[in-house]
Protein backbone atom coordinates (compact mmCIF):
# COMPACT_ATOMS: atom_id res chain seq x y z
CA UNK A 1 0.00 0.00 0.00
CA UNK A 2 3.02 2.49 0.72
CA UNK A 3 4.52 1.77 -2.04
CA UNK A 4 1.29 2.26 -4.44
CA UNK A 5 1.04 5.40 -2.63
CA UNK A 6 4.34 6.35 -3.54
CA UNK A 7 4.11 5.21 -7.41
CA UNK A 8 1.25 6.92 -7.93
CA UNK A 9 2.62 10.59 -6.56
CA UNK A 10 5.87 9.79 -8.88
CA UNK A 11 3.49 9.32 -11.90
CA UNK A 12 1.48 12.65 -11.16
CA UNK A 13 4.77 14.31 -11.42
CA UNK A 14 5.29 13.04 -15.01
CA UNK A 15 7.95 10.37 -14.41
CA UNK A 16 8.28 6.80 -16.18
CA UNK A 17 10.03 3.84 -14.68
CA UNK A 18 9.18 0.23 -14.33
CA UNK A 19 9.20 -1.42 -11.02
CA UNK A 20 9.73 -4.94 -10.02
CA UNK A 21 7.67 -7.54 -7.65
CA UNK A 22 7.69 -6.22 -4.29
CA UNK A 23 10.58 -8.15 -2.06
CA UNK A 24 11.11 -8.39 1.95
CA UNK A 25 14.25 -8.00 3.75
CA UNK A 26 15.23 -10.98 5.33
CA UNK A 27 17.87 -11.01 8.15
CA UNK A 28 20.35 -13.38 10.43
CA UNK A 29 20.31 -13.83 13.94
CA UNK A 30 23.22 -13.98 15.91
CA UNK A 31 23.80 -17.75 14.90
CA UNK A 32 23.24 -16.90 11.06
CA UNK A 33 19.67 -18.82 11.03
CA UNK A 34 17.43 -16.72 8.46
CA UNK A 35 14.88 -14.70 9.72
CA UNK A 36 12.28 -12.68 7.85
CA UNK A 37 9.23 -10.19 8.64
CA UNK A 38 5.83 -10.89 9.99
CA UNK A 39 2.85 -9.25 9.87
CA UNK A 40 -0.22 -9.80 12.38
CA UNK A 41 -3.08 -10.19 9.73
CA UNK A 42 -6.95 -9.59 10.71
CA UNK A 43 -9.38 -11.16 8.71
CA UNK A 44 -13.78 -10.52 8.35
CA UNK A 45 -15.18 -12.58 5.93
CA UNK A 46 -18.94 -14.14 5.78
CA UNK A 47 -18.96 -17.58 7.63
CA UNK A 48 -19.67 -19.10 4.21
CA UNK A 49 -16.59 -18.32 2.71
CA UNK A 50 -14.32 -19.13 5.35
CA UNK A 51 -12.97 -22.21 3.88
CA UNK A 52 -11.63 -20.87 1.17
CA UNK A 53 -9.68 -18.25 2.89
CA UNK A 54 -8.38 -20.27 5.31
CA UNK A 55 -7.08 -22.64 2.91
CA UNK A 56 -4.94 -20.06 0.78
CA UNK A 57 -3.65 -18.67 4.48
CA UNK A 58 -2.52 -22.24 5.08
CA UNK A 59 -0.43 -22.20 1.81
CA UNK A 60 1.06 -19.30 3.21
CA UNK A 61 2.38 -20.45 5.72
CA UNK A 62 0.15 -18.22 7.91
CA UNK A 63 -0.82 -19.45 11.60
CA UNK A 64 -4.31 -18.78 13.15
CA UNK A 65 -4.43 -16.94 16.54
CA UNK A 66 -8.04 -17.09 16.94
CA UNK A 67 -11.99 -16.89 15.45
CA UNK A 68 -14.32 -14.81 16.80
CA UNK A 69 -18.05 -14.62 15.34
CA UNK A 70 -20.03 -12.01 15.06
CA UNK A 71 -23.38 -12.55 13.57
CA UNK A 72 -23.08 -13.68 9.90
CA UNK A 73 -19.46 -13.24 9.92
CA UNK A 74 -15.83 -14.25 11.46
CA UNK A 75 -13.56 -12.30 11.99
CA UNK A 76 -9.94 -14.34 11.70
CA UNK A 77 -6.43 -13.07 13.22
CA UNK A 78 -3.48 -14.91 12.06
CA UNK A 79 0.83 -14.24 12.14
CA UNK A 80 2.01 -14.97 8.69
CA UNK A 81 4.91 -14.05 6.75
CA UNK A 82 4.65 -10.87 4.86
CA UNK A 83 5.49 -11.73 1.48
CA UNK A 84 2.75 -14.06 2.33
CA UNK A 85 0.56 -11.42 1.98
CA UNK A 86 2.20 -10.32 -2.15
CA UNK A 87 -1.10 -10.59 -4.30
CA UNK A 88 -3.61 -11.87 -1.75
CA UNK A 89 -6.03 -8.87 -1.18
CA UNK A 90 -7.22 -9.41 -4.81
CA UNK A 91 -7.92 -13.49 -4.37
CA UNK A 92 -9.66 -12.39 -0.85
CA UNK A 93 -11.82 -10.19 -2.36
CA UNK A 94 -12.75 -12.94 -5.04
CA UNK A 95 -12.93 -15.67 -2.67
CA UNK A 96 -15.74 -13.56 -0.77
CA UNK A 97 -17.09 -11.76 -3.62
CA UNK A 98 -15.87 -8.20 -2.81
CA UNK A 99 -17.23 -8.36 1.32
CA UNK A 100 -13.78 -9.77 2.44
CA UNK A 101 -11.96 -7.16 4.38
CA UNK A 102 -8.02 -7.69 5.38
CA UNK A 103 -5.71 -4.99 7.66
CA UNK A 104 -1.93 -5.93 8.68
CA UNK A 105 0.41 -4.69 11.12
CA UNK A 106 4.00 -5.22 11.35
CA UNK A 107 4.75 -8.11 14.38
CA UNK A 108 8.27 -8.08 13.95
CA UNK A 109 10.58 -10.60 12.81
CA UNK A 110 10.47 -14.47 13.36
CA UNK A 111 12.57 -17.70 11.90
CA UNK A 112 11.61 -18.55 7.92
CA UNK A 113 8.68 -20.22 7.30
CA UNK A 114 9.35 -22.53 4.42
CA UNK A 115 9.05 -21.75 0.92
CA UNK A 116 5.42 -20.03 -0.35
CA UNK A 117 4.50 -20.68 -4.05
CA UNK A 118 4.23 -18.03 -6.27
CA UNK A 119 1.30 -16.28 -8.33
CA UNK A 120 -0.64 -19.69 -9.48
CA UNK A 121 -1.88 -17.77 -13.21
CA UNK A 122 0.49 -17.77 -15.80
CA UNK A 123 0.77 -14.76 -18.46
CA UNK A 124 -0.17 -14.45 -22.00
CA UNK A 125 2.60 -12.66 -23.57
CA UNK A 126 2.25 -10.63 -27.16
CA UNK A 127 4.22 -12.65 -30.09
CA UNK A 128 4.90 -8.89 -31.81
CA UNK A 129 5.28 -5.74 -32.10
CA UNK A 130 1.87 -3.96 -33.11
CA UNK A 131 -1.37 -3.37 -32.84
CA UNK A 132 -3.91 -5.37 -30.81
CA UNK A 133 -7.40 -5.94 -33.11
CA UNK A 134 -10.24 -8.08 -32.50
CA UNK A 135 -9.88 -11.07 -34.87
CA UNK A 136 -6.00 -11.63 -33.25
CA UNK A 137 -7.79 -11.16 -29.35
CA UNK A 138 -10.57 -13.29 -30.15
CA UNK A 139 -8.19 -16.27 -30.85
CA UNK A 140 -6.36 -15.51 -27.40
CA UNK A 141 -9.06 -14.44 -24.87
CA UNK A 142 -9.69 -18.60 -25.38
CA UNK A 143 -6.49 -18.77 -23.52
CA UNK A 144 -7.55 -16.79 -20.36
CA UNK A 145 -7.91 -13.35 -19.49
CA UNK A 146 -7.51 -10.63 -21.53
CA UNK A 147 -5.87 -7.47 -20.49
CA UNK A 148 -6.30 -5.33 -23.07
CA UNK A 149 -8.74 -4.09 -26.01
CA UNK A 150 -8.62 -3.57 -29.80
CA UNK A 151 -6.41 -0.55 -30.99
CA UNK A 152 -3.71 -0.82 -28.47
CA UNK A 153 -0.09 -0.75 -28.94
CA UNK A 154 1.97 -3.53 -28.13
CA UNK A 155 5.24 -4.85 -28.36
CA UNK A 156 6.83 -8.52 -28.12
CA UNK A 157 7.03 -9.90 -24.27
CA UNK A 158 4.70 -7.51 -23.01
CA UNK A 159 2.19 -8.85 -21.06
CA UNK A 160 -1.43 -8.92 -22.56
CA UNK A 161 -3.30 -11.15 -20.43
CA UNK A 162 -3.47 -14.45 -17.81
CA UNK A 163 -3.81 -17.73 -18.24
CA UNK A 164 -5.67 -19.84 -15.28
CA UNK A 165 -3.63 -22.76 -16.38
CA UNK A 166 -0.76 -21.34 -14.90
CA UNK A 167 1.97 -21.80 -17.70
CA UNK A 168 3.30 -18.93 -19.52
CA UNK A 169 1.73 -18.69 -23.16
CA UNK A 170 2.81 -16.19 -26.18
CA UNK A 171 -0.01 -15.28 -28.03
CA UNK A 172 -0.46 -12.79 -31.13
CA UNK A 173 -2.91 -10.22 -30.44
CA UNK A 174 -1.81 -8.50 -33.60
CA UNK A 175 -3.31 -11.39 -36.12
CA UNK A 176 -5.48 -10.43 -38.99
CA UNK A 177 -7.52 -12.61 -40.85
CA UNK A 178 -6.75 -13.74 -44.19
CA UNK A 179 -8.68 -12.37 -47.02
CA UNK A 180 -9.90 -14.73 -49.43
CA UNK A 181 -12.28 -14.76 -52.32
CA UNK A 182 -14.84 -16.91 -50.41
CA UNK A 183 -17.24 -15.64 -47.71
CA UNK A 184 -17.78 -18.29 -44.88
CA UNK A 185 -21.18 -17.86 -42.52
CA UNK A 186 -19.02 -16.75 -39.74
CA UNK A 187 -17.09 -14.36 -41.54
CA UNK A 188 -20.37 -11.67 -41.47
CA UNK A 189 -20.44 -12.33 -37.76
CA UNK A 190 -19.38 -9.76 -35.63
CA UNK A 191 -16.38 -10.88 -32.93
CA UNK A 192 -17.62 -10.97 -29.44
CA UNK A 193 -14.92 -9.86 -27.30
CA UNK A 194 -14.58 -10.51 -23.45
CA UNK A 195 -14.11 -6.74 -21.81
CA UNK A 196 -10.71 -6.74 -20.82
CA UNK A 197 -9.17 -6.64 -17.43
CA UNK A 198 -7.83 -3.55 -16.44
CA UNK A 199 -5.61 -3.28 -12.93
CA UNK A 200 -5.34 -0.69 -10.51
CA UNK A 201 -2.01 0.33 -9.38
CA UNK A 202 -1.79 -1.96 -6.38
CA UNK A 203 -3.54 -4.79 -8.32
CA UNK A 204 -0.93 -4.85 -10.70
CA UNK A 205 1.79 -4.52 -7.88
CA UNK A 206 0.14 -7.55 -6.61
CA UNK A 207 -0.69 -9.73 -9.92
CA UNK A 208 3.32 -9.20 -11.71
CA UNK A 209 5.58 -12.77 -10.62
CA UNK A 210 9.31 -12.00 -9.96
CA UNK A 211 9.95 -12.32 -14.04
CA UNK A 212 7.90 -9.02 -14.73
CA UNK A 213 7.98 -5.70 -14.44
CA UNK A 214 5.10 -3.13 -14.34
CA UNK A 215 5.80 -0.15 -16.60
CA UNK A 216 5.00 3.14 -14.88
CA UNK A 217 3.82 6.40 -16.75
CA UNK A 218 1.67 8.93 -16.19
CA UNK A 219 -0.74 7.73 -18.63
CA UNK A 220 -0.66 3.66 -18.89
CA UNK A 221 0.48 0.61 -17.03
CA UNK A 222 1.96 -2.11 -18.58
CA UNK A 223 3.43 -5.32 -17.41
CA UNK A 224 6.01 -6.77 -18.83
CA UNK A 225 8.73 -9.89 -18.99
CA UNK A 226 11.73 -8.45 -17.79
CA UNK A 227 13.48 -10.49 -21.01
CA UNK A 228 11.42 -9.54 -23.85
CA UNK A 229 12.94 -12.12 -26.54
CA UNK A 230 10.67 -15.00 -26.92
CA UNK A 231 13.54 -17.37 -27.86
CA UNK A 232 15.72 -15.81 -24.76
CA UNK A 233 13.42 -17.01 -22.02
CA UNK A 234 12.64 -20.63 -23.33
CA UNK A 235 16.00 -20.86 -22.86
CA UNK A 236 16.24 -19.81 -19.94
CA UNK A 237 13.65 -21.87 -18.80
CA UNK A 238 15.20 -25.02 -19.99
CA UNK A 239 18.21 -24.40 -18.13
CA UNK A 240 16.50 -23.87 -15.10
CA UNK A 241 14.61 -26.92 -15.45
CA UNK A 242 17.99 -28.73 -15.84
Amino acid sequence: MHLSILIENMRREGYEFAVSMPKVLYKHDENGKLMEPIDKAYIDVPEENMGPVMEKMGARRAELLGMTPHGSRLKLEFLVPARGLFGYKSELLTDTKGEGVLNTISNGYDYYKGDIATRQSGSLIAFEDGESNAYGLYNAQNRGTMFIGAGVTVYAGMVVGSNPAGDDITVNVCKKKELTNMRSKSSDEALRLTPPLQFTLEEALEFINDDELLEVTPQNLRIRKMELDHGKRLRARGKAMK
